[in-house]
């Protein structure tokens, strides 16, 4: 059975305010070439297909176009939740979608329930697991602990029940949004360290034949049996360096996976340049990039007149200016990004509290009120609902 494994759409984001619905709109239609091209049997897409919980409508004409047109080929397209969607909004009409061939996978409460395709070789049974939010699914799983390892064992426990009484022979394959250990991330990941450690170890998945995953925005394979797919599209300049592709994944007969890697359109290239103002002006080496999407960062000691004017007569598209003056870590003009560079949103939140307080850091009871204040806008990202 041969798969297309894709995820991370964030249809409706913009790329530092420049619209991506044209490149995201290519993206889809290269996507549908590829499924008819190389006959794909099933398409698996892991996770972010909007990038927030209330997408603007042209994300969502985009969508419903896409999910026409895979309906069309009549392929069969099985789809989770991330957690950038909401599950509520992105499953409304799951049930009558699925006649269409349209498998959406968003109630953690059927993680155990797959949708069965078959080929010459026997059943193949394909389980999606939308992203499992602690502190929501936790009671709903019985998981025994808080937390995303936990919630994701719980889930998986539930496919491995269901898979077990199948007959024997029958092939697998999980859909899964989660931060696996080993995975390399990037800038424009959201954070979902709410509920404890984000990252659950690659064990996790054991017992099946192949884990699409999605979340992590670079194509990266954590074993030959679990893998990224990565985002279609760059979405931070973080991931310059990055090739945005699709896995095309072959599963045999006896379960072996062998899989490629199929490119996506580039809407233009990601350049990240640094150094003086009048350097970068004035250095041939940089040629290359006078078409790119340009982040340019400072080193100049003292902030040059109109930087972002001046670069942008020979880096047209630049889009982000970072100034970095080239001084000693000591020095009290060292840049607040980069002394907040790494930190979690409740170390910075402590900081401050121990700044305004000559010192003092919170105490117990107020880390705990600190904990539960960030826990619930995260929440409220999740839901897509308004933190009170």
């Amino acid at each position: 059975m041969r798969l297309l494994h894709t995820s991370d759409w964030h249809l409706g984001r913009s790329f530092h305010r420049v619209s991506l619905l044209r490149a995201q709109r290519d993206f889809l239609d290269h996507l549908v070439r590829t499924v008819r091209e190389h006959a794909v049997d099933a398409v698996l897409v892991a996770g972010d297909v909007y990038d927030r919980a209330v997408p603007p409508l042209a994300a969502v004409e985009l969508f419903d176009q896409a999910l026409h047109r895979l309906a069309e080929l009549g392929v069969p397209t099985v789809m989770i939740s991330g957690n950038h969607d909401s599950p509520r909004r992105l499953g409304v009409g799951a049930g009558l979608i699925e006649r269409a061939g349209i498998h959406l996978r968003t109630d953690p409460a059927a993680c155990g329930t797959p949708v069965i395709l078959a080929d010459d070789h026997g059943d193949v049974a394909l389980y999606g697991l939308p992203y499992l939010e602690p502190a929501l699914v936790r009671d709903e799983l019985a998981a025994e602990r808080a937390g995303h390892t936990a919630v994701l064992e719980a889930a998986m426990e539930r496919v491995r029940a269901d898979l077990a009484a199948r007959p024997a022979g029958t092939r697998s394959v999980v859909l899964a949004h989660a931060f696996v250990a080993g995975g390399a991330a990037s800038d424009s990941e959201r954070d979902i360290t709410v509920g404890g450690v984000a990252a659950v170890p690659a064990d996790v998945f054991r017992g099946v034949d192949y884990t699409a995953l999605g979340h992590l925005h670079g194509s990266q394979a954590i074993t030959d049996r679990i893998r990224y797919s990565g985002s279609p599209l760059a979405y931070s300049f973080s991931e310059a360096g990055h090739r945005k592709t699709m896995w095309l994944v072959d599963l045999d007969g006896d379960g072996t996976v062998s899989a490629e890697r199929i490119d996506c359109p580039v809407p233009r290239p990601l350049a990240r340049i640094r150094g003086r103002l009048d350097d970068l002006l004035a250095d041939p080496g940089l040629e290359r990039h006078e078409d790119a999407w340009v982040e340019a960062t400072l080193t100049d000691a003292v902030r040059p007149d109109e930087p972002m004017a001046r670069l942008a007569r020979r880096f047209p598209h630049t889009l982000s200016l970072v100034l970095e003056p080239d001084r000693a870590p000591e020095d009290p003009l060292a840049s607040y990004a980069q002394r907040l560079s790494g930190r979690t949103d409740r170390q910075i939140a402590e900081d401050f509290v121990a700044h305004v307080r000559g010192g003092l850091g919170p105490d117990e009871g107020e880390r705990t009120v600190l904990t539960a204040a960030l826990d619930s806008v995260r929440l409220a990202d999740v839901t897509g609902e308004v933190a009170r």
